[in-house]
Parts: C-alpha cells; sequence; structure tokens
C-alpha cells in the first residue's frame, strides 16, 4: 500500500485559510490570486521569491490591468497570508 502524497502549496494554502475560518468565497479568491500570482511568475515556487515579484505583479495589476486600489488591496491580502 502506497502512502498518499502530501498536499501540494494550494491545497495547504487552502487549508490554512480554512483553519483561520475564512469564508467559502474568499478562499476561492485567494486562491484564484495565488494562481495568478504564480502563473505570472512561471510557476515558480514563493519560496523562491520575494518582495520584489509581489511588487512586479501589483505593479502588473495596477498599470497593465488598470484594476483598482481595492483590488491590489485584495491581491496583497492574499499574498500575504503565503508565509
Amino acid at each position: 500500500m502506497t502512502a498518499p502524497r502530501p498536499a501540494g502549496l494550494i491545497q495547504r494554502y487552502r487549508e490554512e485559510l480554512q483553519v483561520r475560518h475564512y469564508a467559502r468565497r474568499t478562499v476561492k479568491t485567494y486562491e484564484q490570486w495565488l494562481r495568478r500570482f504564480l502563473r505570472f511568475h512561471g510557476l515558480r515556487h514563493p519560496r523562491e521569491m520575494g518582495c520584489s515579484e509581489v511588487n512586479a505583479f501589483l505593479n502588473h495589476l495596477a498599470v497593465d490591468l488598470q484594476v483598482s486600489a481595492s483590488t491590489q488591496n485584495q491581491a496583497l491580502s492574499a499574498l500575504l497570508l503565503l508565509e
């Protein structure tokens, strides 16, 4: 019998939000922000990234996609939970 695979990054992220009692809709939205962030940086692991990558993503949202400040704040809040 094989041992179960350890949970991936997104699954662990989702579980952490649920442990913190975030609403289901917030969990889903934050997970989408995490996926967009990871795709923006070529699927690099967040452990390999820092403030400059977060800033580049937020600048991309503001300049290229012209999202509102509240949308940028939501994306930042989702990324701050990566630990």
